[in-house]
């Protein structure tokens, strides 16, 4: 007589008993990590169900491609495919605790990049309870050595189509339903959240394999007359310069600083009484600086090298991965090739190795004359921290650099203490911490006050050198430093709590640009990262008319004050949209109604306008008059104790 019960042990050695537990097992894992690792903005029940329901389809075909095989192939292949994708699963888990964004292909392309480089700021982010995330893998290991489960050896397809067939169903119930709550989905390829939040992480991977494949393809496809329009549209959108700034800095050197991490709420910002930002306090209120106090932070996943880009070039980053690492070949008429015509030398300082973000190859494109990096530097481990050299010794030792430089010339600096996790060292600082629950944010002061030391002691060796009355100095915020993971502490620190609004308001990064013999003072206009190439060079009596970039001047009458966020939202004195909602800026409420509609089409005009500059590379097809093409086969960053000479080296030749 057949037994009416079997034992748990028999029960997961039947095949669909076994392979149904796998599913279930992986499909609730990633459920559980969406809701405590992701921010993903439910707002309605719908959204909540797609949210459960998103991980199935990715389940049901990526491990029953293991029904395929017979016999013990069929276990190493569910277990293989099972860890890929919690792997997958836990790395973009590790990077949204910092990036607060989702892994692309070219964030992998970037780590390959940047290898090395990275290990610090990745282990801070792990936890010993994060196993959790690898606990089905570790049952099915633990199933099959034990014997619990022992695949058929007859081989038949026919499990593995069923399976398969029930995961394109699920998959397009699962892009039917999203599609009724938000249409036209796959085209807000701007916003990787809302992909992400109705289609799952998995899926979203592979939209962004096709995204990228199609990326590659634009400009092989892309031809002459596809800068017709862009010019048009950036041309018709010009902000001419205003009178009484245009060309009050002509001839002047430039200094670019990057501040890392450092935003606008810090300045001002007292800790238990003290500044925490003296120095940068005292150029925002000494009228003798241009102190811009609403720019918005307009950085991709690119972050650092993204800011770079932005000032050089006056467009924006790419929407997924970093154009310094995948578009480095492309044809730009950056700033430093721009002033080449104009008689300036160019040079980057940097206290890391020339590779890092594959700065050696996108400064070659950029026109850069001089890379000074790691090898100029004594990199000792009293040195440096997180991505390379201390701020204090770098700027103290690039000094001698700067100074060999033919004047004019352009410059940029790239700090680095005030990084994430913004631990310091003993002895640096002997600023407080804050007494949040959140080391993060705590340390976040210490490190924010010691890099407003080093531009202190940095000035100051300005001034002692002679270059400070006949250079334009612009200081920059690069990224956000803190993310919404920490909103938690920030509300402490700011005395409300952080909601989205609020956290879309935190993300202002500052920017001085102080020029000798110009009365300064603070500057409320609404601007972006984008807009402050245009303001430089019409300082400088260059008119950007016939250049194709989408910033403004910020000291124009013609500024437009509508602000985009890269991944498509933005902010204006009168309105912020945030993930389709539209807020008011100035008391932060809901507004009902397509107030924000028309500013959200100015917005999506005008990334599409950088993006088919950036993703077509269309400046190949388009020069200005005066403007004279850089040949990137001109610039070898090869050490050279000799300094740069405006006659008898070939600029950019470092031998």
């Amino acid at each position: 007589m057949k037994k009416l019960f079997i034992s748990s042990k028999e029960l997961v050695k039947e095949n669909p008993t076994f392979f149904l537990i796998a599913i279930i097992l992986f499909w609730l894992k990633t459920y559980t990590a969406y809701q405590i690792e992701f921010n993903l903005g439910i707002d309605n029940k719908m959204q909540q169900f797609l949210l459960f329901i998103n991980p199935l389809s990715t389940a049901l075909l990526v491990l029953g491609l293991a029904l395929i095989f017979k016999g013990r192939i069929q276990s190493v292949v569910l277990i293989a495919m099972n860890f890929l994708l919690s792997f997958l699963l836990y790395a973009n888990i590790v990077y949204y605790r910092f990036f607060n964004d989702f892994i692309t292909v070219p964030v992998i392309m970037q780590t390959k990049t940047n290898a090395g480089q990275l290990g610090d700021s990745a282990l801070s982010l792990m936890s010993p309870f994060d196993i959790f995330y690898f606990t089905d893998t570790i049952l099915l290991i633990f199933f099959i050595v034990k014997k619990w489960y022992q695949p058929n050896t007859a081989f038949s397809r026919k499990p593995a189509k069923y399976v398969i067939a029930a995961a394109v169903l699920t998959f397009l119930i699962n892009l039917g339903l999203a599609e009724i709550d938000r249409p036209q989905l796959l085209t807000r390829s701007f916003d990787r959240n809302y992909l992400v939040k109705y289609l799952g992480a998995y899926n979203f991977s592979v939209y962004d394999a096709i995204q990228n494949a199609r990326s590659a393809s634009q400009r092989a496809l892309a031809d002459s007359n596809d800068i017709t329009e862009v010019e048009n549209y950036i041309k018709a959108n010009y902000a001419s310069p205003n009178p009484i700034y245009f060309g009050k800095a002509k001839g002047m050197n430039v200094i670019y600083v990057s501040m890392e991490s450092l935003q606008t709420f810090i300045i001002d910002y007292k800790l238990n009484g003290q500044e925490v930002t003296p120095f940068l306090n005292s150029l925002a209120h000494d009228g003798k600086t241009f102190y811009f106090d609403n720019i918005i932070n307009q950085t991709g996943q690119g972050k650092t090298s993204d800011a770079e880009f932005i000032m050089d070039n006056s467009l924006f980053p790419m929407a997924q991965g970093s154009v310094y690492v995948t578009k480095a070949q492309n044809t730009y008429q950056a700033s430093p090739a721009i002033l080449k015509t104009h008689g300036y030398t160019s040079a980057a300082f940097h206290g890391n190795y020339k590779t890092f973000w594959n700065r050696n190859e996108m400064y070659r494109s950029l026109g850069y004359d001089k890379f000074f990096d790691a090898e100029y530097y004594n990199m000792s481990e009293e040195n440096t921290k997180n991505y390379g050299m201390k701020d204090k010794p770098f700027f103290k030792e690039s000094m001698p650099l700067l100074e060999s430089l033919p004047q004019p010339f352009y410059s940029k600096f790239i700090s680095l203490s005030n990084h994430f996790p913004f631990k310091m060292d003993e002895g640096d600082t002997d600023f407080p911490a804050a007494e949040t629950k959140d080391n993060v944010v705590n340390q976040y002061f210490q490190s924010a006050n010691y890099m407003d030391q080093a531009l202190e002691q940095f000035f100051n060796d300005l001034k002692k050198s002679g270059l400070y009355d006949n250079t334009v100095v612009v200081l920059y915020g690069d990224h956000y430093g803190i993310s919404e993971n920490h909103n938690e502490a920030m509300s402490e620190i700011m005395g409300k709590e952080i909601t989205p609004f609020e956290y879309a308001q935190l993300q202002r990064v500052p920017v001085f640009i102080h020029v000798p013999g110009v009365e300064g003072g603070a500057v409320h206009q609404f601007g972006g990262q984008v807009d402050v190439r245009p303001t430089v060079l019409h300082l400088l009596g260059i008119d950007t008319k016939d250049y194709l970039e989408v910033g403004s001047d910020l000291l124009s009458k013609d500024h437009s004050e509508i602000v985009p966020f890269r991944n498509g939202d933005f902010i204006s004195p009168e309105f912020t949209q945030l993930e389709e909602k539209c807020y008011s800026t100035s008391t932060g409420e809901l507004i009902e109604g397509d107030g924000c509609l028309p500013l959200a089409e100015q917005v999506k005009q005008k990334l599409q306008m950088s993006d088919h500059i950036v993703y077509k590379d269309l400046l190949r097809f388009y020069q200005p008059e005066g403007y004279e093409p850089i040949n990137r086969d001109d610039y070898q960053y090869i050490k050279s104790e000799v300094p740069i000479k405006k006659e008898g080296i070939k600029p950019g030749i470092q031998k």
